[in-house]
């Protein structure tokens, strides 16, 4: 059996986790399986990279900044190493690198610091040192376990990118070439490949990476690539639950899901798997397996390419509290077939996110749901495109406090009557309905009420639907 296995950044959090990951790993070769590794950062590290690079705009001291920033960082990863790493050979040869890496990425942010120019292109190499500090820990503790390792950067395993610096997006052809050329010579000589998620690499060499949440992403693509027999992702939670626990304490982990079930839950805010992780999976049929690194003996929830018949009509309830709502309304925009190209044009080109739309057939106005933090870019970008006050749009208005919530399920495709279930348990609570919508695929019924009234509305569809049982 050949599997990938993904560690999120709280899994190699410090030593102790980095050491209970390389026993998890270890264990799997143990009974027999071919593994490759792919690790986040240590937890918060890229959060931390992105924080020291855009200060190096504007920031005062830059240079004592950089400075301090790279002992912190230098501590908190040699502590891992030693905490992680009983062997002195091993602990020197990770402890050099470090250096190494560390003295690189100083020069980087100092770079910076002098130019006063941050391109996405330097964002990207700044970022990358954040995987690529923890990964040899990783492969050094496993090889301190007995099993040889070898840690590669994503382009060294063959990850091959277009130039999209900050989400770039994987040429397939090439890479799955290149994943298969690397990875498969390790084997060869029973060498365990350690991966950097989230990076790759463009045609030129130039360090990319593939957006947050790109070390899954980056799993998924190896597991393709090399035609695995699972993607196992190992994380903090015991899988994937019927909705937040935070929101309904009552939420149960979900045995097992469709690939569109978790693609929909992902997109509506489902933290505990990204969106993109599905798709190279989906398209090579390799089932995915979320786990709990600090509950390993959880079965966790196994994502399949299809169901067995179930009875089960709703799986989950998801719910994305940081959103707005925007609404373009114009009589003139009735038969103008323009206004909503124009519209989803001009948030492309900002790469703001569009959530959900609705649009009545009066044509009269569009409503769309967007990330909280995104409203007043989307807005002005908008306003200056529709030139408010022209022929055909009367105003935009949006609204801060509002939460989109869905509804998501294999088993709702041809059941009538879901829709007025859904409705109905949220009206006996008194919640208003701000904007509905649902997609051809039948797997999702999504709507927007007020923040206040979402954590009532998702309680309210979790027990209507007994997803508790």
């Amino acid at each position: 059996m050949r599997i990938v296995m993904k560690f999120g950044g709280t899994s190699v959090g410090d030593g102790i986790r980095i050491l209970n990951a390389a026993k998890l790993v270890t264990q799997a070769v143990e009974k027999g399986s071919e593994v490759v590794v792919v690790a986040s950062a240590m937890s918060k590290v890229t959060d931390q990279l992105l924080e020291i690079a855009k200060k190096m705009l504007t920031a005062k001291e830059r240079l004592q900044l950089v400075r301090k920033f790279i002992d912190q960082l230098k501590d908190r990863h040699e502590k891992a190493v030693f905490d992680a790493i009983k062997n002195e050979s091993i602990k020197q040869i990770i402890l050099n690198e470090q250096n190494q890496l560390l003295q690189e990425l100083e020069r980087a942010l100092i770079g910076i610091a002098y130019l006063r120019e941050l391109t996405p292109r330097s964002l990207d190499y700044v970022t990358s040192f954040g995987e690529r500090l923890s990964v040899p820990i990783l492969a050094g503790a496993i090889q301190d376990l007995g099993v040889k390792a070898k840690a590669l950067t994503g382009f060294e395993a063959g990850i091959i990118t277009n130039s999209n610096f900050g989400k770039a997006v994987p040429i397939m052809s090439k890479t799955k070439e290149k994943v298969k050329a690397s990875l498969e010579s390790l084997f060869k000589q029973k060498v365990l490949p350690v991966v950097t998620g989230f990076i790759g690499a463009d045609e030129q060499g130039n360090t990319t990476t593939l957006g947050r949440g790109g070390s899954d992403y980056s799993a998924a693509i190896i597991g393709a690539c090399l035609g695995v027999d699972e993607i196992l992702i190992w994380t903090d939670v015991d899988g994937v639950m019927t909705c937040d626990p935070k929101v309904v304490p009552e939420a149960k982990t979900i045995p097992v899901m469709s690939y569109i079930e978790a693609m929909e839950l992902a997109y509506f805010g489902a933290k505990v798997i990204y969106p993109k992780t599905i798709e190279p999976a989906m398209e090579a049929k390799i089932p995915v397996r979320v786990k709990n690194t600090f509950n390993p003996t959880h079965e966790g929830t196994l994502i399949v390419h299809e169901l067995a018949k179930t009875d089960s009509v709703v799986k989950a309830i998801s719910l994305i509290e940081n959103a707005a709502l925007i609404n373009i309304a114009g009589i003139s925009m009735i038969g103008t077939p323009t206004i909503a190209a124009r519209v989803f044009e001009t948030l492309a080109r900002e790469d703001i996110n569009v959530i959900m739309v609705s649009q009545g057939s009066s044509e009269a106005n569009i409503s769309f749901a967007v990330e909280g933090t995104q409203v007043e870019q989307a807005v002005k970008a908008l306003s200056k495109e529709l030139a408010l006050g022209g022929n055909f749009v009367r105003g935009i208005n949006y609204d801060k406090n509002v939460a989109v919530i869905a509804v998501v399920g294999a088993g709702m495709r041809g059941t009538p009557g879901v829709a007025a279930k859904v409705f109905s348990a949220v009206a006996k609570k008194g919640v208003n309905i701000l904007m509905i919508a649902q997609g051809s695929s039948e797997v999702n019924i999504s709507f927007v009420t007020t923040k206040e009234q979402s954590r009532l509305a998702a309680e309210a569809l979790h027990k209507e639907f007994q997803l508790e049982r």
